[in-house]
């Protein structure tokens, strides 16, 4: 897959072709991505143009505030806040490439959470940002919820995305949030040897709220193709 770009000239118009990147997240860590251990490389190497499917289970997942964040869907939307906690939670992730209506490329993320109570569900949208080493998160249905996300390579060569900074999109307005009224948020994707699975911890906080959303747990997955 390509993008077409137009470069005009004094006298015509030229149509260069600029490559679709494979992989939003090795593209993002650039030259980092060599101190990845394989099995964490290869699941950042992502989908191509099938769809990468997750399965396995949350040692803990969730919120513990409960019905309460529904409060905050007015301003977030949907697809977004997590209602639910519990232990041994099942889950399935399906993570598509897509090209942006800019023609930027784009990690779409759908997870969905099999608690005893109910199943919920969370959406995010990830694409290289215009710093090195960087990230832009847009979060939810809506995706009015954008974090800058720094990727690392771990000494462990695991895979770490920490969040620097949180903005709120209302309409046509960008609203970059306070400290206080922010959210940190830390994934490290990782392997374990002894099980042969891929791991994934989660955090996400707010100064005065606590732990918003967190969950680690282990998965296998596979390439499903068109």
């Amino acid at each position: 897959m390509c993008v077409l770009t137009i470069v005009p000239t004094d006298s015509v118009r030229r149509v260069t072709r600029t490559p679709f990147p494979r992989s939003v997240l090795l593209a993002a860590l650039g030259p980092a991505a060599d101190a990845l251990r394989p099995e964490v490389a290869q699941y950042a190497a992502g989908p191509g143009d099938g769809v990468a499917v997750c399965d396995g289970v949350f040692a803990v997942a969730g919120s513990r505030w409960g019905r309460l964040g529904l409060l905050a869907r007015p301003f977030v939307g949907s697809h977004l806040m997590i209602t639910s906690y519990g232990a041994d939670v099942p889950f399935h992730v399906e993570n598509r490439l897509e090209q942006g209506v800019d023609g930027v490329a784009e990690l779409h993320a759908t997870r969905t959470f099999r608690f005893a109570q109910r199943t919920e569900t969370f959406v995010d949208v990830l694409r290289v940002g215009e710093q090195p080493g960087t990230l832009v998160n847009r979060l939810g249905a809506a995706q009015r919820v954008e974090l800058t996300l720094r990727c690392e390579a771990t000494p462990e060569g695991h895979l770490r995305l920490r969040s620097e900074r949180a903005v709120l999109k209302l309409g046509r307005l960008r609203i970059s949030l306070p400290g206080l009224f922010s959210v940190s948020v830390q994934v490290e994707d990782g392997f374990d040897d002894d099980t042969g699975c891929q791991t994934v911890r989660a955090l996400a906080r707010n100064p005065l709220l606590g732990t918003v959303l967190t969950y680690r747990g282990s998965f296998r997955w596979h390439i499903r193709r068109p």
